[in-house]
C-alpha cells in the first residue's frame, strides 16, 4: 500500500467532490480511486467516507484525517521543493490565478513573455473571477482586485484597475450623449451580471452616488460580450480600461462621463508568505512587478476617479504589459 498516494487520493476526493472528479484530476480510473479509499479505511480500521447512491460525505473521523492528510502532503511538497530552491534557474510548474478580463488582456501576455525568457518553466494559468484559495488549490500566485485582507499573504501592489464608460459613434448619433450619470436612465445600458450579485460601481453625479442602471437591456457574464455589443451600437458600456483601450484609441468607441467614473480599485499580486519563494515564483513576481508595479494609491487618489485620456501600451497609469 502506497500510503502517500492513498492520502493524495483521499484529499482529491474530498476537494473534487466525487470519485469521478478525483479520478479525472489524478488521471486514474474511478475503480482505482475506490481501491485507495478502501485500503486506507482497512488500514485505519475506520470509515472515512459515508457513501450513498448519489454522493459521499466525510465522517467525523474522515474529516480529521483529511485535515491531517493535507498538512502531511504540504510538508512532503515542501521537502521535495528543497532541491528546486537550491537551483538558480527557474524551472517546474507555476500555477497562477487571475480575474478573467484582467488576466486575458494583461496577465496572459505577460505569462507568454515570461515563458519565452524561462524555457524550463511551465505555467498553469487559471482565469476566474472567483477568489482562489492559494493553499487549498495549490496556486503559487494570484492577481486580486480590491483590498487584500489576508495577512498570511504577501501583496505586491500593481497599477490600479480603472473603469471606462463608452459607446459607439453610431449609437451616439442616434441617442445623443449623456451629460451626467442621471441621464443614464434615458439610455440603453449594457451590464455585467456579476455587478448584480457582489460588485457595485458608483458614479459621481455632483457629489451624489449613482449606480449603473439595474434594468440593462443586455446583461452578460463576460466583459468581451458587452464590448462586442457596444461596438455594434447597441448601447452604453462600462468596462475596464484594459478591455476597451484599443477600441477607444482607434475611435471605434468614444469615452463618456470621464469626470464621473468610479474610483479606481487597487490591484495586487499575492503569494504565500510562509515559505521562501522558489526561483520560478520569485522571477515571475519580478517580471509582473517590473511591467505593472506601482506604489499603493494614497487614500485621496483612491477616493476620486482618474481624469485622463486613455492610452494603449506602457503609458503611465496603463495596465497594458510592456512588449
Amino acid at each position: 500500500m502506497d500510503k502517500l498516494r492513498s492520502m493524495e487520493v483521499m484529499v482529491a476526493v474530498v476537494e473534487a467532490g466525487s470519485f469521478a472528479a478525483a479520478a479525472d484530476q489524478l488521471e486514474i480510473s474511478g475503480v482505482m480511486v475506490g481501491k485507495h479509499i478502501r485500503q486506507l479505511e482497512e488500514h485505519l480500521g475506520a470509515r472515512l467516507l459515508a457513501r450513498s447512491t448519489r454522493r459521499q460525505s466525510l465522517t467525523e473521523v474522515g474529516s480529521a484525517f483529511y485535515e491531517d492528510c493535507r498538512r502531511v502532503l504540504e510538508q512532503v511538497r515542501w521537502a521535495e521543493s528543497a532541491v528546486e530552491r537550491s537551483r538558480a534557474a527557474p524551472q517546474g510548474l507555476l500555477r497562477i490565478s487571475a480575474p478573467v478580463t484582467l488576466g486575458n488582456q494583461v496577465i496572459a501576455p505577460l505569462v507568454a513573455q515570461f515563458l519565452q525568457q524561462h524555457t524550463q518553466v511551465r505555467v498553469d494559468l487559471q482565469l476566474t473571477d472567483g477568489v482562489a484559495d492559494l493553499t487549498g488549490e495549490g496556486v503559487d500566485a494570484a492577481i486580486r482586485i480590491g483590498r487584500v485582507v489576508d495577512e498570511s499573504l504577501v501583496a505586491r501592489p500593481l497599477r490600479p484597475y480603472c473603469m471606462v464608460i463608452a459607446a459607439a459613434p453610431a449609437y451616439l448619433r442616434t441617442h445623443g450623449k449623456p451629460r451626467r450619470p442621471a441621464d443614464l436612465a434615458q439610455h440603453v445600458c449594457l451590464s455585467h451580471s456579476v455587478w448584480q450579485r457582489r460588485v457595485e460601481w458608483t458614479l459621481d453625479d455632483g457629489g451624489e452616488g449613482v449606480q449603473w442602471p439595474a434594468n440593462a437591456r443586455l446583461v452578460c457574464n463576460h466583459g468581451d460580450g458587452l464590448r462586442h455589443a457596444a461596438l455594434a451600437g447597441l448601447g452604453l458600456v462600462m468596462q475596464p480600461e484594459v478591455l476597451l483601450a484599443e477600441d477607444l484609441a482607434e475611435g471605434r468607441l468614444l469615452p463618456l462621463l470621464q469626470d464621473c467614473l468610479p474610483p479606481p480599485r487597487p490591484v495586487h499580486l499575492v503569494y504565500a508568505s510562509d515559505r521562501r519563494p522558489l526561483p520560478k515564483l520569485a522571477r515571475f513576481v519580478e517580471h509582473v512587478v517590473q511591467a505593472l508595479g506601482a506604489p499603493p494609491m494614497p487614500p485621496a487618489a483612491a477616493a476620486r476617479p482618474l481624469r485622463r485620456h486613455l492610452r494603449v501600451g506602457t503609458g503611465r497609469g496603463s495596465l497594458r504589459p510592456k512588449v
